[in-house]
């Protein structure tokens, strides 16, 4: 029987690309994003007998319950979930407010929560779950007030999760990518904050899509059977690094 994954966030960004190589490498997937432009182009590029697209709110208890229904009923009982689904809002501690502090925190951390307790009521006869983090979840970066509070707080449920459900089958982890190269984000000379995130990394250089989906790829297989409650960093090195040559 094939795998079903269910995927956050996966109608963009790196949820899309980690619906592609699932779908690549076999799986059943679920796309699920508040986007319903976005999901239509998804479903454009990706669409098929194997996947299926859904719009939900992370947030609403009651919509994913009903999207991660349609989910098993289409596909089969959930194998693996994916949390991709983010919000990023850069801002200085003394510029955030509660509110925007509310929000990061309501679709980064409580929406993983929801689908997380969702997947687990629905799963087979085993369930891995990664979550998709930021390095901010590791070290305190400028302007990651909000993001990083959120960040850190995914991790730590990570963890807490691995810990409890590790006797009913279950894994759980994450993973912590670096900003990525993308076409629509440069590192050039005159890439703002992504440049200033390379001249504090050693490899000197962005992880690629593939290398985090890779990533994402293995913790979900049964290579990773053992591995659990871990954080599989992506980021050539700029979580460790300290003071550069030159520096």
């Amino acid at each position: 029987m094939m795998p079903v994954a269910i995927i956050t966030g996966g109608a963009s960004g790196i949820g899309l690309a980690v619906a592609e190589r699932l779908l690549d490498d076999g799986w059943k997937v679920a796309v699920i994003d508040a986007d319903g432009a976005a999901l239509i182009d998804a479903e454009d590029l990706l669409g098929g007998e194997e996947a299926v697209f859904l719009s939900a709110d992370v947030t609403d208890e009651d919509e994913i319950a009903e999207v991660f229904n349609q989910a098993v009923d289409t596909l089969g009982p959930v194998t693996a979930l994916v949390n991709a689904a983010c919000v990023k809002r850069h801002a200085r501690f003394e510029e955030t407010s509660a509110e925007l502090f509310r929000q990061v925190l309501e679709i980064n951390l409580v929406g993983s929560f929801i689908a997380a307790e969702a997947a687990l009521e629905r799963m087979g006869h085993e369930l891995a779950v990664v979550n998709m983090v930021s390095v901010s979840a590791l070290r305190a970066n400028s302007g990651d007030t909000a993001h990083g509070a959120s960040q850190a707080g995914v991790k730590m449920m990570t963890e807490v999760m691995a810990l409890e459900l590790a006797g009913r089958g279950v894994r759980v982890n994450c993973v912590a990518a670096a900003p990525i190269e993308t076409p629509d984000v440069a590192f050039g000379p005159h890439g703002g904050r992504q440049r200033a995130w390379l001249e504090r990394t050693p490899l000197s250089r962005a992880p690629s899509v593939r290398e985090v989906t890779a990533a994402v790829a293995y913790l979900l297989s049964p290579e990773a059977g053992s591995v659990t409650g871990h954080t599989l960093v992506v980021d050539g090195g700029f979580s460790v690094s300290g003071l550069l040559p030159g520096d």
